[in-house]
């Protein structure tokens, strides 16, 4: 795809003046900054073709060079190339023009293009039942996590000026090139400890147990991560906190079976009830609910209870429960019960008598999974 030009990209005129320009990308830069646009991959190519507009217009000798020669003045290696750069490189690259009235955002945080540091994440398990589950649950959960100790003061890092970036510029045969890179003093956070206390660690946190609240909706799945914003680990200075992704875990129901948004349970009927029919008390993930099961039931038989599986975690309805009937075949008898079974043995009501609602094995398998 062709590349635009880089007047009509920050919206501006050829003959336009160094401060109309950094203006106009200053502008853009806010209009389709990622913190603006969250998952929004055409805000942030914008962003980038825009960076990459302003920094060939803001230099003087690129800005020549692209007004007599255009796009090609920068082909094989010989200009920004915006597409291989990624957003810290930009964020750390043109933070600089924001000034200190630039605050908000993640990518730029406090004034001078400084980013903000933030702390690490922590990983926990959550155990659910099915039933917590299929109702949605809110937990509380006890974690440690590291917090700035009481006491603890910061002072702005003398080698990056407190902008937590360390700016390089050398001599090409392209011009100055310019390139930037976290200090290494501060590690990026713009500030070093003033004063700690001795429990503190170098960056002046401690660990603490905290209580954390935490919601899960209704039909998550084993292995599903949640994120739980800002209730990990703190940054030192004015760094942001880190997040606790959740994992679920799901515990295995005595009874009942998951599969997807359905649920499975295995009945078992003796076979005077499966003869003359019966009613039963099954388990459900909402509490227990009576089933009738028809005289003359074939073992294998499926009966639907709709609505009465998983809600979707996408809001799309809720499962089935799919009772599985089995009737049981006494594996001992009397004397009398077996001379009963001998007299029915030529019984034509004890032959096999399938119609075509009696499907076979293969049928219910193919309607179970359709």
């Amino acid at each position: 795809m062709a590349k635009r030009d880089y007047y009509e990209v920050l919206g501006v005129s050829k003959g336009a003046s160094a401060s109309e320009i950094k203006k106009a990308y200053r502008k853009k830069a806010i209009e389709f900054h990622p913190d603006k646009n969250p998952d929004d991959k055409e805000a942030e190519a914008k962003f980038k073709e825009a960076a990459e507009a302003y920094e060939v217009l803001s230099d003087g000798d690129k800005k020549a060079r692209y007004d007599q020669f255009g796009h090609q003045a920068f082909e094989n290696g010989g200009g920004f190339g915006g597409g291989g750069m990624n957003m810290d490189d930009i964020f750390s690259q043109f933070g600089d023009i924001f000034g200190g009235g630039f605050g908000g955002f993640s990518g730029f945080g406090g004034g001078g293009g400084q980013r903000r540091v933030k702390g690490s994440n922590l990983r926990i398990r959550v155990k659910l039942t099915l039933e917590e589950i299929a109702n949605g649950v809110e937990k509380k959960i006890k974690v440690k996590r590291k917090v700035k100790a009481p006491g603890t003061t910061y002072k702005t890092c003398s080698t990056c000026n407190g902008s937590g970036q360390v700016t390089r510029i050398a001599n090409t045969i392209l011009g100055r090139m310019q390139t930037s890179s976290p200090c290494n003093v501060c590690g990026g956070a713009g500030e070093t400890i003033d004063k700690k206390p001795a429990d503190a660690d170098a960056q002046g946190l401690k660990v603490t147990e905290e209580t954390v609240s935490i919601k899960i909706p209704a039909g998550v799945v084993d292995g599903m991560q949640l994120k739980v914003s800002g209730k990990g680990n703190e940054a030192p200075g004015n760094g942001i906190s880190g997040d606790i992704l959740v994992v679920i875990e799901e515990e295995v129901h005595d009874k009942l079976q998951r599969e997807g948004d359905n649920l499975h349970y295995d009945l078992y009927v003796s076979y005077p009830d499966a003869v003359l029919g019966t009613s039963k008390e099954i388990d459900t993930v909402t509490g227990k609910v009576r089933i009738k099961v028809e005289a003359g039931v074939q073992s294998g038989k499926i009966l639907r209870l709709r609505g009465k599986g998983i809600p979707s975690i996408n809001g799309y309805g809720k499962g089935d429960l799919l009772v599985h009937v089995n009737v049981w075949t006494p594996k001992t008898l009397s004397k009398q019960q077996k001379e009963f079974f001998e007299r029915m043995r030529e019984d034509e009501h004890f032959d096999p008598k399938p119609e075509s609602s009696d499907k076979s094995f293969f049928e219910k398998v193919k309607d179970m999974f359709s």
